[in-house]
């Protein structure tokens, strides 16, 4: 058994959607730096051959992703 409430509340699944939103949000926040700027190429999305040429979409849907997931965590809260 685990320790969910009522309404099958985990603050581990919470703190997991936490944890994905801000690396999504840091790979495609350092994506769009890149991008513009040229630093920060340590982001997963230029060292993707399968998206050349599409790196600034990735990096926008990793950061639209980010707020999502952040968004699904907040929705976990109890009460």
């Amino acid at each position: 058994m685990g320790t969910a409430g009522p309404r099958g509340d985990d603050p581990g699944m919470k703190q997991l959607l936490e944890f994905l939103g801000v690396v999504a949000l840091l790979q495609g926040g350092a994506g769009l730096v890149y991008e513009v700027t040229g630093w920060l190429r340590w982001s997963l999305v230029h060292r993707l051959g399968l998206l050349d040429g599409n790196e600034v979409y990735a990096s926008v849907a990793l950061v639209v992703l980010a707020f999502a997931l952040f968004a699904a965590a907040e929705s976990r809260k109890p009460g």
